[in-house]
């Protein structure tokens, strides 16, 4: 059996519980395009390749890989990328639409996601991550958790936090709680942001400066009367504003030279 690698950040799923709860979130359908970032030992692996028969995966350690391809020999047709999912283009999946799934590990499940947002042939992405990632994620505004990585997901997609789950479900146990978060991406979700760079560009300037009146804070790129034309009160602070809010000022700045 390979060894747990520190360097991967690698916590094993171990509760098949857990498991059967995972794959119904998923609900893999024949012949439906999967791919599973991160596959471990082959928990999810398995059962997903019964549903669906063919089943992509993408595994950064290169003794697992070994291990999952003898493993799911006789259960159907495995297609092993070993390399970072970083560093993958997922436009290489040939295919209208793709569900992504995964245990991400916690190091990375942040900028994995911004990367898998470039990719408009993603429709869905059901992944086991921290739990404090998720509740951000999934933060309404107004709120503690709520920040830029809340609003550039739900930019592009319906968030939901499925379920929680206990460190006792991995081998290592991790040091905190997990959860099973599912992104849906809203049709031509990005067709109202006329300029995805300087959207980004705009949440992030908001959030460095949370504690400020964004008209003080974003006093670089916009002003009092603009702000007030889009309705939106001068006085308040980043994450009193929505989604709907960021998008609509965006839109309304002047483009900047790249």
């Amino acid at each position: 059996m390979p060894p747990v690698r520190k360097r991967f950040a690698q916590h094993f799923l171990i509760d098949k519980a857990v498991v059967e709860q995972i794959i119904r979130a998923i609900n893999p359908r024949e012949n439906e395009r999967i791919v599973e970032i991160g596959p471990g030992k082959g928990a999810l692996t398995l059962p997903l390749l019964a549903g669906v028969g063919r089943l992509d995966v993408v595994e950064i350690d290169r003794d697992l890989s070994a291990h999952l391809i003898e493993k799911c020999k006789n259960a159907g047709q495995l297609n092993l990328l070993q390399q970072d999912a970083l560093q993958l283009d997922f436009a290489k999946f040939a295919s209208p639409r793709i569900k992504v799934i995964g245990n991400l590990p916690y190091n990375i499940s942040t900028p994995l996601i911004f990367h898998l947002l470039q990719f408009n042939h993603i429709n869905q992405m059901i992944f086991m991550l921290q739990k404090e990632v998720a509740d951000r994620i999934c933060a309404k505004a107004d709120t503690s958790d709520y920040g830029r990585l809340s609003i550039m997901v739900q930019a592009q997609c319906i968030t939901e936090k499925l379920f929680e789950i206990k460190p006792a479900a991995f081998y290592p146990p991790p040091k905190v709680d997990s959860a099973l978060l599912r992104l849906t991406a809203t049709s031509k979700s990005t067709d109202r942001i006329k300029n995805y760079r300087q959207f980004s560009e705009l949440v992030r300037i908001a959030f460095c400066s949370r504690r400020k009146q964004v008209s003080n804070g974003l006093k670089t790129l916009t002003d009092a009367n603009q702000l007030e034309e889009l309705n939106i009160p001068p006085s308040a602070r980043p994450a009193e504003l929505s989604v709907t809010d960021y998008i609509n000022l965006a839109n309304a700045l002047k483009p900047r030279p790249p």
